[in-house]
């Protein structure tokens, strides 16, 4: 068990020329109230002034960038940054966003393990075909070359979870310069992961962390090239149509059992897509679609969800995910209204456990609904929350769109074949794969390459 620290963590901003401080601090609470940072908050001018000098520096060459990479990433798994140690980093995470500590640690392993081979995924997203440098001999008799759109992505950070911190890495691959603008509920990972660059050789432009208010946000964004923003339906309404910005919205990640599979098979499988990381992230089952009576697998998954422990997050048998208990009851509330004549096979008395010190615990919720195309299957709350309902071939893909992952437990290939040209489910597994599964070099949501590169034709004497 790491010592608990006494005092708040200062956070500067990290700038073109090391850490800056401001006196405009956010202060950074553990989910009982407890004071656990403060974060240096950057006005829109700097935050100019920074994307200025990052577009006008030298990209290292791509040998380097990967050498860095590797050393990152060592760093961000063992070493003491920031003054903070691996295991003190992991429980302020825990602390700050009420995420399970096994999840923390389970990701600051998986972002090491990404930047290791952030290579093999960027050669994975490369077009059969073309070249990544202009002085490729090939190039003489004419051919595609991979070229970057721009040359500083932003990044409006996630705060659900620290393992879409792994991702971003891919730009400093193909010689971007990042900028984050980090989440207040998990400044520290990317604060973590740029410091262990830089101690790896990164040059101060090449990645910096501008943490802002409201007003600084959006310059993060347009003075960038490029863009990636997290966010609820909201921010995809207000961003989708931008072609320079990439939206991670929603999962609403699903599960479809045809009546040719018998669901108990799978029932470990459907549990850990639900529950696992305690049920906050965008790849968690938030519906389960059933050919034939849905009753039964309610009720089994309910008996089975009931089990987890109600747990401060910084305990090692923790599961489920921990908030301020005015969030907790907010949270509680609009599931109570949204449920409202749907049938409650758990947590229709309620979804908190008061941990008596200011947090309290979201306990998971599983409730039947009579019809496939009822509104509540895309319902997607920070928890394992689940609506489990029934599902018809008459139905079809209507109510298995517009998710991130589908699991698909069937024989009949049909149905697979028809599902995975729906364009708006983003990833299709079959079988025992849970809609949790994700591994380096695997797109999540496409590549991050897709949108960062374009093909361009190039001949040269």
């Amino acid at each position: 068990m790491p010592a608990v620290l006494t005092a708040p963590v200062e956070l500067p901003a990290l700038g073109p020329t090391g850490e800056f401080r401001t006196r405009n601090q956010q202060v950074i609470t553990e989910v009982n109230g407890d004071q656990a940072a403060r974060l240096s908050l950057v006005p829109p001018l700097f935050v100019h002034r920074t994307i200025a000098r990052m577009r006008a520096a030298a990209s290292p060459p791509a040998d380097a960038r990967m050498a860095m990479l590797t050393e990152a990433a060592r760093l961000f798994a063992t070493a003491t940054l920031g003054d903070l140690s691996v295991e003190e980093y992991q429980r302020m995470v825990s602390r700050v966003g009420g995420l399970p500590i096994s999840t923390v640690r389970a990701a600051t392993d998986v972002i090491a393990e990404w930047l290791t081979r952030v290579c093999d995924s960027v050669e994975r997203a490369c077009p059969l075909g073309t070249v990544g440098d202009w002085r490729d001999p090939s190039t003489r008799s004419g051919r595609a070359v991979w070229a970057r759109r721009g040359e500083v992505f932003a990044v409006h950070a996630a705060g659900n979870h620290p393992g879409t911190h792994a991702l971003w890495p891919e730009a400093l691959a193909l010689g971007y310069r990042v900028a984050i603008r980090p989440s207040r509920r998990d400044p520290f990972t990317p604060y973590r992961l740029i410091t262990a660059l830089r101690l790896a050789g990164a040059a101060h432009e090449q990645a910096v962390l501008l943490p802002t208010d409201h007003s600084g946000a959006e310059a993060v964004l347009r003075a960038a090239d490029l863009g990636l923003v997290y966010g609820g339906d909201d921010v995809v309404s207000r961003f989708g149509a931008d072609p320079t910005i990439l939206t991670q919205g929603p999962g609403r990640s699903k599960i479809l059992v045809t009546a040719d599979t018998d669901w108990r098979d799978h029932l470990d499988v459907i549990v850990d897509s639900v529950a696992r990381g305690g049920g906050t992230g965008c790849v968690n089952a938030t519906a389960v679609f059933v050919e034939g009576d849905p009753a039964p697998l309610a009720e089994v998954l309910a008996d089975r969800l009931s089990r987890l422990p109600s747990l401060p997050p910084e305990d090692d048998a923790a599961a489920l995910p921990v908030q301020p208990l005015g969030s907790a009851r907010a949270v509680e509330a609009y599931l109570g209204r949204k449920a409202a004549g749907t049938r409650a096979w758990l947590g229709g008395d309620g979804i908190v456990d008061d941990l008596g010190d200011g947090s309290a615990v979201l306990r998971p919720a599983v409730h039947e609904l009579d019809a496939p195309t009822a509104p509540q299957a895309g319902i997607e709350l920070p928890f394992p929350c689940v609506w489990v309902a029934p599902w018809t071939r008459a139905a079809g893909a209507a109510p298995l769109r517009e998710s991130l992952v589908l699991t698909v437990m069937t024989r009949d290939a049909r149905i697979v074949d028809h599902l995975l040209n729906e364009p708006t489910i983003r990833n299709l597994y079959l079988g025992d794969h849970p809609t949790v599964w994700m591994a380096a070099g695997v797109p999540h949501d496409g590549y991050l390459a897709d949108f960062l590169m374009e093909n361009k034709a190039l001949i040269r004497d």
